[in-house]
């Protein structure tokens, strides 16, 4: 059976990725699996792959099995939370000291919980479309809010650094401007989530869109490929090269190591 557009684009995104996955992997491991900056990079590019991979499978198969679409789609479309997440942890570590924690957890902690939340306000959501539609779009809304805060959040949070740039170290400064760049890309990604939430009702084989409203080409099932394409896939791709590219290039641990910096004095992480 051959793929449709969104089961090539699939396929495309699992070919992107596997790459990735592999060197995610590499410089997760070096900082620590469990609680390292880059654990959530290699967390979102297990999703890419696996959500590519259903949706592919599902293409492959008769009769239709939709459960293999909503799994595809419901990872698809959870992707971002990962996406923010490693943004965050980044962000984090321009605040660590040598121990690798900040003085004050409170704010990162709050985030990772609401992200967790949107994350099952979504879940939640796409599970129960079928039971209760409108009630379900409630809660798939309710979830990408949450991550629109939080992106929000990760602005203001860059903002901040940037206006304390004099007390972030050498390498960690370089990391702030690679976060910089990345933040533009990761908005589009982010509008199009809020968007495509808005405009999909369903998360299974679909040929036709019954969805006649001015945002249907946003729609994740129906809508319009060359959109989910640039501002889905091409965005989420330019953050991970990005983010790769600093973990390979930027050795932060270094800035510990500078002569110019007196023992127990590390900016930014002072009470």
């Amino acid at each position: 059976m051959a793929l449709n557009t969104q089961g090539i684009l699939a396929a495309a995104t699992v070919a992107m990725y596997i790459p990735f996955l592999f060197t995610s992997f590499k410089v997760a491991s070096k900082s620590g699996i469990w609680r390292g900056r880059w654990t959530s990079l290699l967390v979102f590019c297990i999703v890419r792959v696996l959500g590519g991979t259903f949706l592919v499978v599902a293409e492959e198969i008769t009769p239709v099995n939709n459960g293999l679409y909503t799994a595809g789609y419901l990872l698809e479309i959870v992707g971002l939370s990962p996406l923010l997440l490693c943004t965050l942890s980044l962000l984090r570590s321009i605040f660590e000291g040598p121990d690798g924690e900040p003085t004050d957890n409170t704010i990162f902690n709050s985030f990772q919980l609401s992200n967790a939340a949107g994350v099952l306000l979504t879940v939640i959501g796409i599970a129960t479309v079928s039971r209760s539609s409108s009630g379900s779009s409630t809660l798939r809304k309710a979830g990408f809010l949450i991550f629109a805060v939080l992106y929000i959040a990760l602005v203001g949070i860059c903002i901040f650094l940037w206006t304390q740039i004099h007390l972030v170290m050498k390498y960690r400064k370089r990391l702030l401007k690679a976060i910089s760049i990345a933040l533009p890309f990761l908005a589009v990604r982010t509008l199009y989530g809020v968007l495509s939430t808005i405009t999909t009702s369903t998360f299974t084989s679909s040929t036709t869109s019954s969805n006649t409203s001015n945002l249907a080409e946003f729609n994740l099932v129906t809508g319009d490929w060359q959109i989910y394409l640039v501002m889905g896939m091409l965005t989420e791709y330019a953050i991970v090269i990005i983010y790769t590219v600093s973990a390979f290039v930027l050795p932060l641990d270094q800035d510990f190591k500078s002569p110019d910096l007196q023992e127990d004095e590390f900016p930014l992480n002072g009470p």
